[in-house]
């Protein structure tokens, strides 16, 4: 398994559990220094930054692109893949497709989390599979999964539990889609996270490292180590990536996860 941390640009998200705020420079540099092996990017759009940057910050500072997060279309736009409007529905999934292409040129997946949406009618989870579907095809194309995200229950109306989400890609025949594991969340729903964990199993395709706080692993009542060996046994190998909140000082935060991840792999 290899470490990530977060960097985001998106001014609405100054609250969200992103570690990083500097300009790219500035954050590419502040992850290297305290020994992360990658990145994971919230961006406010794929026009926003230029992929040969990226690329070229990455190999300077020799780090990966983990995933790029699509949820500034939500936060910014307001907009919903499972949306009641269909031209929301389609504009939210130009952006989608924008991120998954830009993340594609990275060789990173993006992250389906918020822009799930809140949906109420009773065709809910047929859209989320149609949607699914064709991000799915659409990174493939790129050479790259697609992440969905099981979120709270506060959050979503769509699936909080892994396990779940695992089904739905079964029964659905959703190709090309992993499932994120989110360790805030499964604090929140779960009622066992490495149980959680292993009923998932090679769905897995990311995990969002964070205590039970969502703070740096360690600043709360999570013990991260029955999780770390549940994904051994799942066979995961992807990243233990850091969307946490920047507490109390990003620098801290950063060092405080690089120590925990050491210290269990």
């Amino acid at each position: 398994m290899k470490s990530a941390i977060t960097i985001s640009l998106v001014p609405e998200a100054l609250h969200g559990p992103f570690v990083f705020r500097y300009p790219l420079e500035q954050s590419f540099q502040a992850a290297a220094a305290a020994g992360f092996d990658a990145v994971e990017l919230f961006l406010p759009g794929p026009d926003s930054a230029s992929p040969e940057h990226i690329l070229a910050l990455a190999a300077e500072h020799h780090l990966s692109i983990a995933a790029v997060g699509t949820g500034a279309g939500m936060l910014r736009e307001g907009l919903s893949l499972t949306d009641e409007s269909p031209s929301r529905r389609r504009d939210a999934l130009a952006f989608i497709g924008g991120m998954i292409d830009f993340g594609a040129r990275l060789g990173a997946p993006a992250i389906l989390g918020s822009m799930q949406g809140k949906p109420t009618g009773p065709d809910a989870f047929d859209l989320l599979a149609e949607v699914l579907r064709v991000c799915g095809e659409r990174a493939a194309a790129g050479g790259v999964p697609f992440i969905y995200e099981p979120l709270n229950r506060y959050e979503t109306t769509l699936f909080p539990r892994l396990g779940d989400a695992r089904r739905f890609l079964l029964d659905r025949s959703l190709e090309n889609i992993v499932l994120l594991a989110d360790l805030f969340h499964m604090n929140i729903e779960e009622s066992d996270l490495s149980s959680a964990i292993l009923e998932a199993g090679d769905r897995i395709g990311h995990v969002h490292y964070a205590d039970s706080n969502r703070r740096a692993m360690g600043f709360g009542h999570t013990d991260p180590k029955p999780i770390i060996s549940a994904l051994h046994a799942v066979g995961y190998s992807g990243y233990l990536s850091a969307e946490i909140l920047p507490l109390p000082d990003p620098e801290t935060a950063a060092r405080q996860t690089i120590a925990s991840i050491r210290a269990l792999i």
